[in-house]
This record gives structure tokens, sequence and C-alpha cells, in this order.
């Protein structure tokens, strides 16, 4: 139950004074990426107000007279009322112009379409007024066109001098936001201090109110900088729940007994033996760290990065072959239905030499097919199986699940993970991403897990040899290509978009395959991810087979699609895709014996990150320098690629700025649970008022589960 002091803060925005029905969709919009309709997203709260943070400032403190301001800064002048000229009679496009003056000189305010009789009483001749603006001076005469405020002096403190700027949508102005979110603070209660004291004192850290008072209500700049005690001390709160909800799955998983898994050898050697080339030293050190903390009795959860094509499925099979040899089952589970083929296709003659029995369980899978792998499941007639999230369902019964690997973790939440951990009494967790993420990142998605790295390619592997080319010379690639294709090789060309939109002058992926397809007939096939499951796969196979030798796609294609024989990789509009991205898709090409080429076909002219982002790809094919270099350029926020449900976005906290408080709060989050891992007592009970506040109710569910 969430504790009834936070009740205030989890009532709908209609809750407050001025917010109806139509402003209410608007702010779910805003505060929640959703329309507050049928979309699935529930409608905005009062507790997403106050941490939805100031982005600017509007200073009005400056207040010149009117020869002294500077033309075009914000300035408050107090003025003396002259005389008013209405726009002609008809003629509304001529604008309403009051004259006004002080000691130094003469000023126009200007409004358009100006309603004559509310800027009579707003400005009564020959009296005093304060008026803040952008002064501008035209034909020699100091304009002020629609000042933002006039007051009299009597009601000069009614002037806000230094004002929030908060992002904004459609329908959601910035004085609706500032009385909205004064009205969401006098609904925040007196919330229990969850930060040990000596921490606070440590870091001159205000109190949750005072932080959101501070920051909601700023003096100057400071106030409102990511670097102020205030902003500092309301990411901490933000990591520090974060941390303790990942911690709480983590002594769960590891409370529910393990079971030790060791194996004999024989499958993993025979698989080896059908290998066409030598493990690498980081596959063979990451195989060895998985396969000790098998044979421990507690449950494994580990991670393992790898960069492209540096070979994670081979390790997880090998995990897997140890898992079957001691008697138990095996699940690998991965995000989409193409990847999941994938994975079927690579493991299959590896899993026939060792004798392992496989199957698939996808979408596609289905009435008597998918009773029968149900229960050959059940009854341990099947080692291995890939699957979708169909794995997931509660049909899905294993006999003995030893170990579940969950590739692209990223894709998946928490609880997702915990389905598939409790498909087995004490099953290990490997999962795997694709993705080189920084060690912050590692800390944010996953928490203080134990990690395995692959940080060597391959030796067979050729570099990628990438150039950077202009839209201008289209026709030039295009001429590239056809003799390519001429020569036999195999080309992706992928597009941003799925079909052509009227926003984005882009071509699609849709216009492009047909362009080509005029050029090139029958050698020209299109995959995205609009179209059916058997309708992609039938174009990869197409692809893979040779039968089409250049394949438009869109980012579908991004993870784990294996064409030894594709050489070249042509993206267009690199400009609009992330560095990891990039680099995820380059990695589609390079996989056999034939030196590759990746291409990045930009729109001039670029912006500085996307130059950066080019000239970085052009420089490394290191996926760890790549992920670093990414979290410089772009924040956290998309380092995973598009954000997916299940994934802590920030609402406060920004990795630039608040990596050592990400630190801080892991080990404050480990000490916690060390010292009371039921979260009893006052310090557990303000805690538990923590992880609702952040929406962490996940965890405080594990917890009562126990």
């Amino acid at each position: 139950m969430r504790p009834t002091l936070l009740n205030p803060l989890f009532s709908p925005v209609t809750s407050l004074t001025g917010i109806g029905p139509k402003l209410s969709i608007a702010l779910t919009r805003l505060l929640r990426g959703g329309g507050g309709g049928g979309d699935g997203i529930e409608q905005a709260v009062v507790g997403d107000l106050l941490f939805h943070l100031p982005s600017g400032l509007i200073d009005r403190r400056n207040q010149p007279t009117i020869m002294d301001a500077t033309e075009g800064t914000l300035s408050t002048i107090k003025v003396r009322i002259d005389r008013h000229q209405p726009s002609p009679r008809g003629n509304q496009r001529v604008p309403y112009r009051i004259y006004v003056h002080d000691d130094s000189g003469e000023m126009a305010l200007v409004y358009f379409r100006g309603q004559s009789r509310w800027l009579e009483s707003q400005y009564p001749v020959g009296e005093t007024r304060f008026v803040s603006g952008r002064l501008e001076w035209f034909n020699g005469r100091a304009n002020m066109i629609h000042p933002d405020y006039v007051v009299s002096e009597e009601n000069f403190d009614d002037l806000p001098l230094v004002e929030p700027v908060y992002p904004l949508v459609s329908g959601v102005s910035l004085k609706i936001m500032h009385r909205s979110i004064a009205n969401a603070l006098e609904a925040l209660p007196k919330l229990p201090e969850w930060i040990d004291a000596s921490l606070l004192a440590k870091h001159h850290w205000p109190s949750v109110e005072n932080a959101l008072d501070q920051v909601h209500h700023p003096r100057d700049e400071l106030d409102i900088s990511p670097q102020s005690t205030a902003w500092k001390r309301l990411a901490f709160d933000e990591l520090l729940a974060g941390q303790l909800a990942l911690a709480l799955v983590r002594s769960k998983m590891k409370k529910s007994a393990g079971r030790s898994w060791r194996g004999n050898g024989s499958k993993q050697q025979k698989i080896l033996n059908a290998l066409p080339f030598a493990l690498t030293g980081a596959q063979q050190r990451s195989v060895k760290e998985i396969l000790d903390d098998m044979a421990m009795p507690e449950r494994m959860l580990r991670l393992l990065q790898g960069d492209v094509g540096s070979g994670k499925t081979i390790v997880a099979l090998l995990a897997c072959a140890t898992a079957i040899e001691a008697g138990g089952q095996a699940a690998l589970m991965a995000p989409t239905e193409i990847l999941t083929r994938q994975h079927f296709a690579t493991i299959q003659p590896l899993a026939e030499a060792a004798g392992i029995r496989l199957a698939v369980l996808t979408g596609r899978e289905k009435g008597k097919e998918r009773e029968a792998i149900y229960d050959q499941l059940a009854n341990a007639e099947i080692d291995l199986v890939v699957g979708t999230h169909a794995l997931f369902q509660t049909n899905v019964v294993f006999k003995n699940l030893a170990i579940g690997i969950v590739d692209e973790q990223h894709r998946f939440g928490v609880h997702q993970r915990l389905a598939l951990a409790s498909k087995g009494g004490g099953a290990d967790i490997l999962v795997m991403t694709a993705t080189p993420i920084p060690r912050t990142l590692v800390l944010t998605y996953f928490g203080d897990m134990d990690v395995s790295k692959l940080d060597e390619k391959p030796a067979e592997r050729l570099p990628i040899q990438t150039n950077a080319l202009p839209m201008e010379r289209l026709d030039e690639l295009i001429d590239r290509v056809r003799g390519a294709v001429g020569r036999g090789e195999k080309v992706y060309w992928l597009c941003p978009l799925v079909e052509d939109s009227e926003e984005l002058p882009i071509t699609s992926a849709e216009s492009r395959y047909k362009s080509l397809e005029q050029l090139m007939g029958q050698n020209v096939g299109l995959v995205h991810g609009r179209m059916k499951s058997a309708d992609k796969d039938a174009a990869m196979l197409d692809f893979k087979e040779g039968r089409t030798r250049v394949l438009v796609a869109t980012t579908v294609i991004e993870v784990g699609v294996d064409v030894p024989d594709a050489t070249i990789m042509v993206i267009e509009h690199a400009e609009r895709f992330g560095l990891a991205q990039l680099h995820q898709l380059r990695g589609r090409v390079g996989r056999g014996t034939q030196s590759s080429t990746c291409l990045l076909l930009y729109k001039a002219p670029l912006g500085e990150i996307a130059q950066d982002r080019i000239k970085i790809m052009r420089e490394t094919e290191d996926g760890f320098r790549i992920a670093e270099e990414d979290l410089k350029l772009r924040g956290e926020g998309e380092i995973l690629g598009t954000r997916q449900s299940g994934t802590p976005g920030f609402q406060i906290a920004q990795m630039e700025h608040h990596a050592e408080l990400l630190e801080m709060a892991r080990d404050n989050a480990r000490l916690i649970l060390n010292e009371d891992a039921e979260l009893t007592g006052p310090h557990g009970d303000a805690l538990r008022h923590l992880l609702y506040l952040h929406s962490k109710d996940e965890a405080v569910r594990l917890l009562r589960a126990g």
C-alpha cells in the first residue's frame, strides 16, 4: 500500500485549481509523453509537476532608463504615460501605440490587434507604470512590442523579477505552468527524511521540500543549475530510488536459493570442435567467469557486454551447454523475431554437433506445434529454447530451468527479467547487450551487477573502411553500388523512415527501394518494422541466400542480423542517427573474409554534434570508446537507442553532471540493505516513501513478497 502521506502527490492534476480535462491532456502529453487518452498512458499526477524542473530563467532585474537600455535585452523600465494612438478604424494591420517617457527620453509601446478598452485601463494617461520587455529601435525611436508585464508602482511586488522557464507543449503556456506548479507545491506534504543526516550535512543539501521550492523559485541562474545543492539533492533522491530498487531485485534473486551447475565439459568440447575458429581471449575469460558463477550455490546475475561482432552468442551457448551437461535446461530470449531466428540459425548446427535438443518459440508457432513445444519443455525433452517475449507466458513451464539468458536486456523491464527467472527454481540469469555501455550507465540500467566484457574482435575480422559523403554525390554512390552488385557483392542501404513524411524532407525506405528497383530490378529487397514477421524473414532470407543483392532497410536490421558476405553498408541521412546506433549498423558488415565499407551519406550543412559523430565513426571501431564519446555528446537519455518502457529515463539526474552521485547512490543502497534488508523501522519507512515517490512500487512489492 502506498503511504497515505503521499496521496496528494498521486492525485490527478485535475485535482488542482484551474486544471480541467483539456489542460490535463496537454499536461499528460508534456509530463508523461502521452495523450492522456486511450494510448495506455495514465493521466499526469500532481507529483509529475513537482519534478518538471526549469530549463532556464527570465531575469527582469535589469532596470535601465529608456536611453540606457541595451537593444534586444530584457529590461524593466519605469515610465509615465503620455498618450494613446489607437489603430485607424477598420485597419487592424496598423498597430495600437502608447507613447511613454522617462527622464532620459521617449518610447512607444506597440500592440498588434490591441483592444482599446483593455489598453486604456492598463495605461491611464498621466500615471506611472513599470513595463518589462525587449526594447528595439525603429526609425530612430525606441519601441517595446507587446510588453510581457505592466504593473503600477503600488503593485511592483507582483512583477516576478526572476522567473523560471519550463519545457512546454502546445496548450500549456508559461503562465499556466507557473500557476500549476505553485498549486502543486502547496499540496506537497512534509516528507520523512530518507537521507542520512551526516550525508546531508556533508553536502549541504536542503530537505526535499526546500530543494523543490528553491528550484521552482530561483533567485538566480545558480539555483536552476544541475550543479546547485538543491538540484543535486533531488538528483540523488532519484538515483537512490533507482539503485535501491535494483539492489532489492538483486537481493531477492540472490536470496531465493540458487543451485550449483557444474558440467563435465563434454558438450562444450563438441561445440568448440565444431567452430571454424578459436575463441578470443576475451571470450575465454568471459566463459570462465560465467561458469565459475554457475558452479556457486548462489544464483548468478551477470551482464555480458560485447562490442558488435565480438561473439556473445557463442559465449551464451557454452554457458547453456554447461547447464545441460549438469541436467538442466536453458532459455535464450531476444527482443525481436528477426534476432530470435538469427540466434537459432547460429546455434542450430553447433547444438546438433553437441547433441543438444533445440527449439524456437515466437509468436509464429501456433496450434499443435506450439502445444508440442510446451509439452516437450515441461517433460525436459527440449534442452535449449530460443524465443521472444513468448517465453514469459504462463503456459511455458520448464521441468528444470538452470539458466535464462536475456539478449538486449535494455529492451526488457526488470519485472520481465524476474518473470523469466521465476520459470526455474533458482535459475541463473545472464543478460547480454551488444551496446557497449559506459560504467555509469551499467549502474543505471542494471544496478551493481557483475560484468563480463568482450572487448576483442575475432582475429579473422577485417577492419571496416568508413567514409562520409554529402547527398550531392548520391548519383556517384548509386553507380558505385551498381558496380559492386555487378561484381556479386551485397549491400545494405539504410534509411531512417519507413515511408515519406510531410514534416521531414527525408527519402524513406519505401521511396529508396522504388528508385533502386527501377535501376537494378529484382536485385533489390526491402525490410522494415511494419512488415509482417513472415515477410521480413522472407526478405532477409532472399538477401542472405543471394536472390537479392541490395537490401533497403530501416533500423530493424540494427542488432544481430548476420550476412557474412555483405560488404557495403550505406547509411542515408547519417546525421539523424546517434553514435552508438551508427556503430551498431556498421557492424552488420565486415563479418566475412572480404574487406568492407561503411558509407555515411549526410545532408549538408552538418551541425557540430553531427560533425563530431561522423569524425569519431571514421576514427575508431572500438565500441567502448564510441559509447563514452556518445555519453559526452548526448547525455544518457538516448545512449541505448530510443527509450523503451522499463528503462529509467531520468527526469532530474543528468549523467554528464551527476555521475559521481550515481556511485554514491549505489554505495548507499548497498549499505542500507546490509543494515536493514526488509526496510523496517523509521528509516526503512522513509525509504519506502522515496521508492513510491519515484514510482518504484515494483521494488516495494518484492519486499512484501518476502
